[in-house]
């Protein structure tokens, strides 16, 4: 029979940008549902901020910093600040990270390779964001 389990997590980033490894809440979230065999969404609920999966190793972190900030630097004058924003990049970088990542659940335990692990990306911080945890299996 088909189970479903969600769980939010709540951010209040100290800076406008920042990387949080959120592996540990995932499986934490993934024990308490009981389910063994399925799959794990987990997903940003905002247009500036994503959710992926990557090596928790400083310099690639800083490597995919520097790689969005160069293809959405921030201060340029976007077409959306004239909306009275300044977080047009925020918005592109979303994009280029996505908002969502979909993980496989075996035998209760998050399918992962062996340096894999999930992060949450906040493009416009210092404000309160938040992320969906919804694991469908049996």
């Amino acid at each position: 029979m088909v189970r479903s389990y969600t769980e939010y997590l709540f951010f209040d980033t100290a800076k406008r940008r920042e990387y949080i490894n959120i592996t540990s809440q995932v499986k934490s979230a993934l024990a308490k549902s009981e389910i063994k065999e399925g799959m794990v969404l987990v997903s940003a609920m905002h247009i500036t901020a994503g959710v992926y999966v990557n090596d928790a190793e400083e310099g690639i972190i800083q490597d995919i910093d520097n790689m969005l900030d160069e293809l959405a630097p921030f201060g340029p004058d976007y077409l959306h600040h004239r909306t009275g924003e300044d977080n047009g990049d925020a918005h592109l970088k979303s994009i280029l990270v996505h908002h969502q990542v979909i993980l496989p659940v075996t035998d209760g335990k998050l399918d992962l390779g062996p340096w894999q692990q999930v992060y949450y990306a906040e493009f416009d911080g210092r404000r309160r964001k938040r992320v969906i945890i919804k694991i469908i299996g049996e």
